[in-house]
Parts: structure tokens; sequence; C-alpha cells
């Protein structure tokens, strides 16, 4: 690792600071996206039977909210369960803007990350190239310094290129799964709104 921060020069710290920011917003989001974590198996399920047999308790409410992101969504239709279908989905649509943003969140970051790599390898490269010329001279360069400035360029268009393509790749999956996790919030609160509806008919 030394030899490559020697070989690449100081360009590369930004590089490597870019590298380590992505990792550990990727590794965030996988651990807050996790499907266990949003959508609890059997929890939809549990809560409809509840309220099919209209045993839904309020003081049992800030437990399900508390539960995960289905169970805001869900504690948040029961909450409102005796109010107009209209502010039922006002206060489902508001809930579900806050639980968006936080399964949202770093994923603009680390597209930013991907589009800046790119631009700092090719910083690191025009520096390679300014260390070429400053080495040049007509009636004999040193090769040691010209080999230098190639060095830098070469190490920092790699390095910007390779932290960038992964950085895209899980930035396109992270929104897309948000994307999805989010359809099935909504699903499931459109479900037990409907069964709501049913029960008052």
């Amino acid at each position: 690792m030394l030899t490559l921060i020697h070989a690449a020069g100081w360009p590369v710290w930004f590089l490597l600071a870019c590298s380590i920011l992505a990792l550990g917003l990727i590794l965030e989001r996988l651990l807050a996206l996790r499907s266990k974590r949003i959508l609890p198996a059997g929890l939809a399920r549990q809560i409809s039977e509840l309220t099919a047999q209209n045993r839904v308790q309020d003081d049992s409410l800030p437990r399900l909210y508390d539960n995960s992101p289905l169970g805001r969504v869900l504690a948040t239709v029961l909450k409102h369960r005796l109010q107009t279908p209209a502010l039922r989905e006002a206060a489902v649509e508001a809930e579900g803007k806050d639980i968006s943003y936080q399964l949202n969140k770093y994923i603009p970051a680390l597209g930013t990350i991907a589009v800046i790599a790119p631009l700092l390898g090719l910083f690191g490269t025009v520096i390679g190239m300014i260390d070429i010329f400053a080495a040049y001279d007509p009636a004999g360069g040193d090769p040691s310094l010209i080999a230098r400035g190639i060095s830098v360029a070469l190490y920092n268009t790699a390095l910007g290129i390779l932290i960038a393509v992964p950085a895209m790749i899980f930035h396109r999956y992270f929104r897309s799964r948000a994307d999805y996790l989010l359809h099935c919030l909504e699903s499931e609160a459109g479900a037990l709104d409907r069964l709501l509806a049913q029960r008052a008919a």
C-alpha cells in the first residue's frame, strides 16, 4: 500500500479518502436496507389478523411504531383508523415521506463519489503530466523523473475509475432497493387501509 501511495503521488490521498468514504457508505446502506429490518416477516399478516378481529389496542401502537419502518406505517394507519380515509391517507403519506428520506439517506453521497472520483483521477493525471514536462530537458532529461510523472498520471487515472465504477453500481442498486422497499410499504399500508374501510362499511 505504501508503495502504491508513493508511486501515485500526493493526489492519491484524495482518492483514498473517497474510497474509504464510499466503502463506509456501502456497508452502512447494505445493513440499513435489509428486508428483515424494513419489512419484518409476518408483521403485516399479524396486524391484519388483529385488525380483522378488532383486537387492536392503542397502548400497543407505540411498540409497533418503534418496531420497524413497516411497523411505523401500520401504526400510523391504525392510529388514524377512526378518522376519515382522506385524513388517514394524508397521515400515512407524511409518515412515508420521512421513511423515504431515511431509506435514501447517503445514497446521493455515494453518487457524488462516483462522479468526482474520475475527476480526482484526472487531476492526478494532470499533476503527473506537469511533472513529466517539468522533468523534460532537450539536452537530456532525467528518466527517473519522467517515469515518476508517468507513474503518477497512470495510477491516479486507474484508481479514479476503480473507485467510480463500484460506487456507481451500488448507487444504482441502493436507489432501486429503496424504491422497492417503499413500494412494499405502500402496498402493506394500502392493504390495511382497505381492511379498515371494509370494516367501516
